[in-house]
């Protein structure tokens, strides 16, 4: 059910006819909550991630700054923001019209459908805007306890690193909690997994604290990591790093959002498609008046645009839905069981590459323009996959806590054609040495060659050196 304290008595009606049409269609989610704002208050949420009670950080100022210049010269505009939530809130900009509004209502039941019904976000916290008004409340006792400036060092070190998770680790855990449910368990087992469940940590206690029991994982339920190897980077510091009983604290509650937003990084093409979709179908089915098609029109084809060279999620999310449902599909069923990739995958193939005039881009070196490399559709799928494979992020192992027996951390980026960016790749081992407070190293490979980086928290070295499981291409 759409409820709203803040619109309008006419925009209150039609959420609750956009949401019977919706439900109409086969969509299903949690209550949904319409909140209207201003657009420099919509801009302020969506500088936190969708959580105004979030814990306070300078990065949110200067994304709140961003995004207000953008809005100031007309260069970006927020037409909503909703977050996945049980209930399900979505802030809907003052000044749009009418018909921006229905539009955007439309495209909100599509989001909240998609978050609660697919795979990947089931393991994620329903209630997660009471977990960030939690991690703001004991941020901001830890301000109090130990400076501002003392924790934006530490919380700036722990936000560099939050890239270094396993994207499938919360959906492994959940699916094995489901093949072994409470009922199906001995009593021995039950018994252990209720006194767990008794012992752990209340909200806001401390790890190392009398009565904390050992870090709790991101959604309550997963533990970090307690074995090698493992992506699970920042499970690991979690557990095992040196730190105060204070950085624990930041450090889980960098973690938990980490694993959070995850899922959103993984399905943004599946998401802004389906959404896209659904507006689209809901509004002309009756929501829009004649006077507004238009309008509509206008609107839904300025945001599904896409330029040569650059990736529109809504578009390329809408037409790979559209030709789903032309192959005959179940759309509810596709949109439960896949990711961005797998997705692609599924779908993508020679036909819809030149319909949708898919092609590889990349920069002339010579005249330093983007320019199409390749048409071929396998050349274009396999481009697609590559840089929306691990959510997009480069895979970082760590295999080794105890490197040439002196305690220091080993990292292998499993390479997938892609190279790092080592500048930026020393810079993440800075903050990973001054976390595990001793030496780490990486392995890699750059332009087919192995390299090894090594950084004591202040110098990074860099060498030669053979990567296993990769082979070390020849010299020309």
């Amino acid at each position: 059910m759409a409820l709203s304290a803040t619109l309008p008595p006419h925009l209150r009606e039609e959420a609750q006819r956009i949401e019977g049409v919706a439900r109409g269609f086969g969509l299903d989610f949690f209550p949904v909550v319409f909140e209207m704002l201003d657009a420099k208050d919509v801009n302020a949420i969506a500088a936190y991630g969708g959580f105004p009670v979030r814990y306070p950080s300078w990065r949110f100022g200067m994304d709140f700054e961003r995004l207000e210049k953008g809005r100031t010269f007309g260069l970006s505009k927020i037409y909503e923001l909703v977050i996945n939530n049980d209930p399900t809130y979505a802030y809907l900009v003052r000044t749009n019209s009418d018909m921006e509004q229905k539009l955007v209502m439309a495209h909100v039941f599509g989001h909240a459908d998609f978050f609660r019904n697919n795979m990947w976000f089931q393991p994620t916290e329903r209630n997660m805007l009471d977990q960030m008004a939690n991690h703001g409340t004991r941020l901001r006792r830890l301000v109090d306890e130990h400076g501002q400036d003392k924790l934006d060092v530490f919380l700036d070190r722990c936000l560099s690193l939050d890239n270094l998770v396993d994207p499938f680790l919360p959906l492994a855990e959940h699916l094995q909690r489901k093949k072994q449910p409470l009922e199906s368990r001995t009593l021995v087992e039950r018994a252990r997994a209720q006194l767990d469940a008794f012992l752990a940590p209340p909200r806001g206690a401390v790890p190392g604290t009398p009565g904390a029991a050992p870090a709790a994982a991101p959604t309550g339920a997963m533990r970090p990591a307690r074995t090698l190897p493992t992506y699970d980077v920042l499970g690991f510091l979690l557990e095992r790093a040196p730190l105060e009983p204070w950085q624990r604290e930041v450090l889980r509650v960098v973690r938990s959002e980490a694993y959070y937003f995850m899922p959103q990084r993984m399905t943004k093409i599946m998401n802004e498609g389906w959404a896209s979709f659904w507006h689209s179908r809901i509004l002309t089915s009756g929501v829009l008046g004649a006077d507004e098609i238009v309008d509509f029109a206008d609107c839904h084809s300025g945001a599904t645009a896409a330029a040569g060279g650059q990736l529109n999620p809504y578009k390329l999310g809408i037409e790979l839905f559209r030709c789903a449902e032309e192959r005959g599909y179940d759309l509810l069923r596709l949109r439960r069981a896949h990711n961005d990739a797998s997705f692609i995958d599924e779908l993508v193939d020679e036909s819809f590459a030149a319909k949708n005039q898919l092609f590889v881009y990349g920069r002339n070196a010579r005249t330093g323009r983007t320019e199409v490399l390749d048409r071929d559709w396998r050349e274009i799928k396999e481009k697609l996959l590559q840089d929306l494979s691990w959510g997009g992020l480069p895979q970082i192992e760590l295999v080794e806590d105890d490197h040439e027996g002196r305690g220091e951390l080993l990292l292998i980026h499993r390479h997938d054609g892609r190279d790092l960016q080592l500048a930026h790749a020393g810079e993440t081992l800075k903050n990973l040495a001054r976390l595990w407070q001793r030496p780490v190293h990486l392995l890699t490979l750059e332009e087919g060659q192995g390299r090894k980086l090594t950084c004591d928290g202040h110098a990074i070295r860099s060498s030669d050196a053979s990567v296993p499981g990769e082979k070390k291409s020849e010299a020309s």
